[in-house]
């Protein structure tokens, strides 16, 4: 009777334990999930494949961006794409924000595509992202990426930072340097006034980024730009305006703005790199950007068969994107506002920033 009352006890304290313990994982959950959206998409050449989005810029409208990337790719190719937002302490979507959850799902994701601006994650978070690139992890990335993080003063991460110039002389100026080939130089011409028609490399027309890509504008301005170890596929020609047809800047060099390059961490596994210094919400409206940049996921992956010049890369769901700023942006907008096909990108009223 004794033994049987021990089992008893036993028992009540075993499934008590892992009700808590399941207790504890759903409220993780659904914790994360707050700071994600899931695109999943149905058939095509990309099904099986997981593709992670991080989104966490001040000014180039990122959160915008990057869902309407991820619903051309899930609902047209057939990835499953999760776009991960900054967000503030009420849940609602904060460009520039470090406040970001959920990047375990980086463990399981084939490529990363990411638009961030000098942020400072916390510990989890950027121990999922550091086991991302050890393992060669496939990388997209869109102009503040350069800069991704500004964080030296963090003991553990902190040469990440784009200005790092620690002890860790690999790490000189950080992330950018290391994995995207540049770091944070400067704007080249004038930001919001003066916009860039983007110009093929002549020696990689044929590359396959390049397939079926033309007329490439953007609307955000140029930056200085020398990429380390990198193969050049566009330059920038900073215009006197914001038009397609405004007069070239002659004073400006041709810079690069698009370029594809690998990297390792500490010898470890390669991952194949394409960056650009563009990449703003109204940047997509460019047919030839927007061909460029999905093509690039493909790429990346490794999937250069799938490149075809046709490739339908329409906007699923109406894209209204809001023109580049500091200080307003689409206010009181959740991940979950952004789910489905139909969607507004961006919801929201436009409000300044506090």
């Amino acid at each position: 009777m004794k033994n049987r009352k021990h089992l008893i006890l036993l028992f009540s304290i075993v499934f008590f334990a892992v009700g808590f313990t399941r207790a504890q994982k759903t409220a993780f959950q659904d914790e994360v999930n707050k700071y994600r959206i899931v695109y999943k998409g149905e058939k095509g050449p990309g099904r099986g494949k997981n593709i992670v989005f991080i989104t966490s810029d001040h000014e180039y409208r990122s959160e915008e961006s990057l869902p309407a990337l991820a619903r051309i790719l899930a609902k047209r190719y057939g990835f499953t794409c999760t776009v991960v937002f900054g967000l503030d302490d009420n849940g609602f979507i904060l460009p520039g924000s470090s406040n970001l959850k959920g990047l375990d799902v980086l463990d399981k994701a084939d490529l990363m595509v990411l638009f961030t601006r000098f942020s400072n994650f916390g510990d989890e978070e950027m121990q999922h992202f550091d086991k991302y690139i050890r393992r060669g992890g496939p990388i997209v990335a869109f102009r503040t990426a350069t800069h991704a993080f500004s964080n030296k003063g963090n003991a553990k991460w902190g040469h990440y930072s784009w200005d790092y110039k620690g002890e860790k002389s690999e790490w000189k100026d950080g992330f950018g340097e290391l994995v995207l080939g540049e770091t944070w130089v400067s704007h080249y011409g004038t930001n919001h006034k003066q916009a860039s028609k983007l110009i093929l490399e002549e020696a990689q027309k044929e590359h396959p980024i390049l397939r079926g890509v033309k007329d490439m504008l953007a609307q955000s301005g140029g930056y200085t730009a020398y990429p380390k170890n990198a193969t050049v596929i566009a330059r920038g020609q900073v215009l006197n305006g914001m038009t397609a047809d405004a007069e070239p800047d002659k004073t400006k060099e041709l810079l690069p703005v698009a370029w594809v390059r690998t990297y390792s961490i500490d010898s470890g596994p390669s991952g194949r790199v394409f960056a650009t210094t563009h990449g703003a919400s109204e940047d997509l409206l460019s047919e030839g950007f927007r061909r460029m940049a999905l093509n690039a996921a493909f790429w990346s992956l490794g999937m250069e068969k799938q490149i075809k010049a046709n490739n339908n890369i329409d906007f699923v769901g109406p894209y209204k994107p809001t023109t580049f700023n500091f200080n307003g942006y689409k206010a009181n907008v959740k991940p979950a506002d952004l789910a489905g096909w139909e969607s507004l990108i961006m919801p929201g009223e436009v409000v300044k920033k506090k």
